[in-house]
């Protein structure tokens, strides 16, 4: 399920825009940019309630110069020096004022080392930037727009040479794919069917292509560029539309609603919000590019969640350990209640029976012993005494008698 994402496409003076959310077209439209176009874009996303943070840009191909550069076989670490210093002879503009990127080609064993080379002036890609961070926003990805096209195809097969022809207007990109690695791009502009499959014919050449195994055609017009006879003559091989992944299949059917003038436009904004985050090439300043994993840091995390895992295992092992010790104690103590019962018992007895014997030895010792008394008055009175009564407490005696 792909999530929320924003698609820009500029070309000449119009701006397509495309939103993505939950891998349906949510939003599309098209505006001429005017004194201020970021304004103008800031108020339609707000205008249609289109959340995003970043936007991915994709520029016209004639904004850019795309070269295929051939190296000696041994640059080793210096391939990114190599590059800018071979650039200065392949662009029309000073390199000191250029904004690049490129990504190696597949090459035979022996044969120089090719790289594709994509560049555009600097302040063309400024003035991309400048335009999405007035209106909000922040620039994710920025690179050609007709070269994240193959991002709306699957099932590409590696051996496959595929001619691609993208009309957007009165202007053509034409892309050529090996599998799915670009290798040559061109813009064709304001030419008929004849010259344009002349001009196809002169980039397989320059490719030294015998043939291509499919030739795709899309955007504006690609009904009347699908009939062709003059590309299906030169090519040798069916003309048809792009094999679109299911998803993106649906989003054209959104997209062709618009109309057929916006249609191509519309459709290279789809391809640069469905563009992976990290495309081969990108016309992103070096420090607004994402960031490329490392091995170390995989193996870094890794060794990291391992440890967080082992800890939190041991953390759960001495809990379970815990708990079951405090089970069996809980389970002796449940087996030993009735002998603690019966001794509680016997010692709140011995308590009440100490307690009676305390009370019998106080009452003991504060009571009056009569007969010791009577023996003692009996030795002390005479005998001719006679006693009629004798009354004894805690405080004295009286006696009564003759």
């Amino acid at each position: 399920m792909i999530g929320s994402r924003l698609g820009v496409a500029l070309r000449d003076s119009r701006v397509a825009v495309v939103a993505i959310t939950g891998g349906k077209v949510a939003q599309s439209f098209v505006f001429e940019a005017q004194e201020n176009p970021a304004a103008v874009l800031k108020a339609e996303l707000e205008s249609r309630k289109v959340k995003v943070r970043g936007a991915r840009v994709g520029i016209a191909r004639q904004w850019a110069t795309v070269k295929t550069i051939e190296l000696p076989p041994a640059v080793g670490g210096n391939l990114a020096q190599m590059v800018a210093f071979e650039l200065e002879r392949h662009l029309p503009f000073s390199a000191e004022d250029a904004s690049f990127d490129f990504t190696p080609l597949t090459a035979p064993k022996g044969h120089p080392l090719r790289v594709l080379v994509v560049a555009s002036e600097r302040r063309t890609v400024e003035r991309a930037l400048r335009l999405i961070e007035e209106a909000g926003l922040r620039t994710l990805a920025l690179n050609v727009g007709s070269h994240d096209l193959p991002a709306l195809v699957s099932g590409l097969s590696r051996r496959e040479r595929t001619a691609w022809l993208h009309a957007a207007g009165e202007d053509v990109d034409l892309l050529c794919l090996d599998g799915r690695d670009l290798v040559l791009s061109r813009s064709l502009s304001g030419i008929d069917d004849e010259a344009l499959a002349a001009e196809v014919g002169k980039s397989l050449a320059l490719l030294r292509w015998e043939h291509c195994h499919a030739c795709w055609v899309s955007g504006s017009g690609s009904a009347r560029l699908q009939s062709s006879p003059a590309l299906a003559a030169l090519l040798h091989c069916p003309v048809s539309l792009p094999p679109w992944s299911p998803p993106v299949r649906r989003a054209m059917t959104a997209i062709e609603e618009s109309g057929e003038n916006n249609a191509g436009l519309l459709t290279l904004a789809l391809a640069s919000a469905l563009a992976p985050r990290r495309p081969t090439t990108s016309l992103l300043p070096e420090a607004q590019r994402p960031r490329p994993i490392h091995w170390s840091w995989l193996a870094t995390a890794a060794s990291l969640a391992a440890t967080a895992l082992l800890g939190i295992g041991v953390i759960f092992a001495q809990g379970i350990q815990d708990r079951r010790y405090l089970a069996s104690v809980t389970q002796a103590t449940r087996a030993l209640n009735p002998e603690v019962k019966a001794v509680e018992a016997l010692s709140v007895e011995v308590e009440r029976k100490r307690r009676l014997l305390a009370t019998l030895r106080t009452m003991e010792a504060s009571g009056i012993r009569p007969l010791p008394i009577l023996k003692e008055i009996t030795e002390l009175l005479p005998a001719v005494a006679w006693l009629t009564s004798l009354t004894v407490d805690s405080k004295g005696m009286e006696l009564t008698g003759q």
